[in-house]
């Protein structure tokens, strides 16, 4: 794969606002070319670019596509950084009037450079607010796709959709359905913005002279108007992906736009480092329905706050998983020792929980088109109800990750844990304590099979709590595994048993009127 880098826009405004500053703070920066400004981290622009596609296992050749008025900087640069000179691609343009437009200096670096291979493309003038994804998913994400791909990124909230190339994803297929070029208020309810960082296959490629031959008009030859055109209108497959993180495109953006994004991305950075993140899952108590979940019936139940998995993530330069000294025992005070806590609390302890939920998530991740930052993390556990550690666990990690709702919602988060209990760990396991895990307090569950086979999940609704009698709590301090009980109750349901269909009927009945 061969990787380009633009950076052959004139950023007329930001450099003539640089040049007028009174304040003598950017006096240093008058003329300096946009991708070699300062920063986040205190680097250039461009250097964190060069350092994330400056893998030889990825890319055979990395290119650099500027114009001639900047062209002697970019060569001063690609000497100091060990980039190869001869791969700095002039455009010739000198002013903002004779550019050749995004789209054609991709297509001249093509051309001159006779390049017959996949391409990933990127704006090397753009702010990044996370230095640390991992871009080899990207390219396996890419190559697992029949078609193209381009990033994008959730919009901030003081961010306007009709200032960014929008895309509506499909979030089943993850192509993309539509490209909207800076849509007007109400026209799209999507809050995902593409980027200018996209992969082409090599097939492809044909594609963007044809664009050319269509649109002479230089203001035309923008790559939003590239990806209307080959998406909306060709029908060409493009799929997306998405980077947690925020992007800026500064080439004609102010200085008070660039320093705001500047300051705004790297507090970010400052922040997030050094912070543990604890998150807790609490037990549920089925109130009626139960134990319905698993046949496809209904359910009432709620959370309750005194029993808990508390899971806490603290970034580390490696991955690491610590053992509890209660539930994950390595030594013993003798064999006797070891015989009488295996016999009352098993062999299964917390880790394989926390370990077999980061593996799901980073599947989950990238199955999804989810680009993960290459940050480690240190996970330790405390806990009195040991299977919620896989619900605390995945909290966590979202967190960490700023994985939102949007990119796993509720209802599959409720899944997502079953799963990793099930297929990961072949436990017993059913829906009801991951819903009440994941939404919290009093719910509602409907497992309708007709809905599950649909779309996945049933339906979950919380309850108001505030009119609720006061309960009391009777439990058994050592208690017995309700999976064994249930095993049988579920294989007489499978072969059709009338009394237990019939049971579960009732109480799906009895929910509704509890509800």
């Amino acid at each position: 794969m061969i990787c380009i880098l633009l950076v052959a826009g004139h950023g007329t405004i930001l450099e003539t606002q640089i040049k007028s500053d009174v304040t003598g703070l950017y006096a240093h920066l008058t003329g300096v070319p946009k991708a070699l400004l300062p920063g986040v981290g205190g680097k250039k622009i461009l250097d964190f670019w060069w350092e994330t596609v400056n893998t030889r296992q990825l890319f055979s050749e990395v290119y650099l596509v500027t114009n001639a008025d900047k062209y002697k900087h970019y060569e001063r640069w690609a000497t100091a950084n060990d980039f190869p000179v001869e791969n700095v691609v002039n455009d010739g343009s000198t002013t903002l009037d004779d550019r050749l437009g995004a789209v054609a200096d991709l297509e001249l670096a093509i051309r001159s450079r006779q390049l017959q291979d996949d391409i990933m493309v990127i704006a090397g003038d753009m702010l990044c607010a996370d230095q640390n994804f991992d871009i080899a998913q990207v390219i396996r994400f890419f190559k697992s796709k029949p078609g193209e791909l381009a990033i994008y990124y959730e919009l901030e909230s003081g961010e306007k959709s009709y200032t960014r190339g929008i895309v509506e994803v499909c979030p089943n297929t993850h192509r993309v359905m539509r490209f909207l070029e800076k849509p007007q208020e109400g026209i799209t309810a999507s809050r995902l913005a593409s980027v200018v960082f996209y992969c082409l296959r090599k097939e492809s490629l044909p594609y963007i002279s044809e664009f050319l031959i269509q649109h002479p008009d230089v203001n035309d030859r923008t790559f939003g108007k590239f990806w209307e055109w080959l998406i909306n209108e060709e029908k060409v497959p493009v799929y997306g992906m998405k980077l947690p993180t925020g992007f800026q495109l500064i080439g004609q953006v102010g200085l008070s736009d660039y320093t705001k994004w500047l300051a705004h991305y790297s507090s970010k950075q400052q922040l997030s480092p050094s912070k543990p993140i604890t998150c807790r899952s609490y037990a549920r108590v089925g109130l009626m329905g139960n134990p319905s979940d698993g046949f496809n019936g209904k359910t009432i139940a709620m959370s309750i706050a005194n029993f808990w998995a508390e899971v806490t993530l603290m970034e580390s330069q490696t991955l690491v998983l610590l053992p509890h000294p209660l539930n994950d025992p390595t030594e013993f005070g003798s064999l006797q020792d070891l015989f009488q806590i295996s016999r009352k609390e098993g062999y299964l302890g917390g880790l394989r929980l926390l370990q077999a939920t980061c593996k799901k998530f980073y599947q989950f991740c990238s199955e999804q088109g989810i680009a993960l930052s290459k940050q480690n993390f240190t996970l330790k556990y405390d806990t009195n109800i040991p299977r919620a550690i896989v619900s605390a666990t995945l909290k966590c990690l979202m967190k960490f990750y700023n994985i939102t709702d949007n990119d796993l919602p509720k209802p599959i988060r409720a899944n997502f844990i079953l799963n990793v209990e099930t297929d990961e760990l072949f436990i017993t396991a059913g829906l009801q304590d991951r819903v009440v895990q994941v939404y919290e307090g009093l719910v509602y569950m409907d497992f309708n099979k007709q809905l599950i086979d649909e779309r996945g999940y049933g339906e979950y609704i919380p309850l108001d709590m505030s009119d609720l009698p006061l309960f009391w709590l009777a439990y058994l301090g050592d208690p017995s595994d309700s999976g064994r009980i249930h095993s049988n109750v579920r294989q007489c349901w499978l072969n059709g048993d009338s009394a237990v269909v019939e049971a579960m009927k009732s109480f799906a009945e009895l929910t509704d009127q509890a509800r």
